[in-house]
């Protein structure tokens, strides 16, 4: 086989796995299937399957923990390594005012130094949340929103504080109950919110992508905690 061939096959088997990655019915951990059941998923060996996580590894897209699997996002920084304890010692309130203290910032960076492809993809994002068959696949692209958002920012270390507080908030316990259990209703409250805040990137407007981002986080977290029905949360 041709070094051309290869990397033909290498680029398929990457594709094939973003595709999966962001319809995939994760666990709230963001962990992926044993790579055994992932390369018969994806009808890839597992050789092809390693050559493709290596590479989303490298981006940033996913982290492997030895003894315990590989996850959806970066591997957050030493400091909180033992997130699940962490979770132990906090509350879905605290993590959303950790979020409102940084995602506004992180939005009024990215509104100065983000590429036309980073707001290509923040759009390419916004219309995956609309189309999401399920509440998973809609939290997926959110997800992958947001980060898009703080890597605009262009700031390696705000990128990892981003980072963390996500795996944080996947850790803690947030006892998601929908009025909806199927996916977003039409008129979800995202969906302008989301383009408010991209729209605002995209037109450099620092001071309104901040103030997009603390609206759509306050409509989050009124929403949220509305629906906490855990002891002491």
């Amino acid at each position: 086989m041709s070094i051309l061939s290869e990397t033909s096959s290498d680029r398929g088997t990457v594709t094939q796995l973003r595709a999966y990655l962001a319809q995939a019915e994760l666990p709230d951990d963001g962990r992926l299937p044993p790579e055994r059941d992932l390369s018969e998923a994806l009808g890839v060996s597992r050789t092809e399957l390693r050559k493709a996580l290596g590479t989303l590894e490298a981006e940033g897209q996913i982290w492997r923990h030895v003894g315990k699997g590989t996850f959806v996002g970066s591997r957050p920084i030493d400091t909180f390594a033992d997130l699940t304890a962490l979770a132990r010692r906090t509350n879905p309130a605290e993590v959303m005012r950790a979020r409102l203290i940084m995602e506004p910032e992180i939005a009024r960076a990215a509104a100065l130094t983000a590429t036309p492809m980073q707001i290509a993809e923040m759009r390419a994002c916004q219309a995956r949340t609309r189309e999401a068959a399920t509440w998973r696949q809609y939290e997926n692209w959110d997800h992958r929103l947001h980060r898009t958002i703080a890597e605009a920012a262009q700031n390696i270390p705000l990128l990892g504080l981003f980072d963390t507080l996500n795996a944080l908030r996947r850790a803690v316990t947030w006892g998601r109950l929908r009025s909806n259990p199927v996916k977003p209703s039409p008129d979800h409250h995202s969906f302008a919110e989301h383009q408010a805040i991209v729209d605002a990137i995209e037109n450099r407007d620092m001071n309104g992508a901040a103030a997009a981002m603390r609206t759509h986080l306050r409509t989050v977290e009124r929403n949220l905690l509305d629906r906490q029905t855990l002891p002491g949360e």
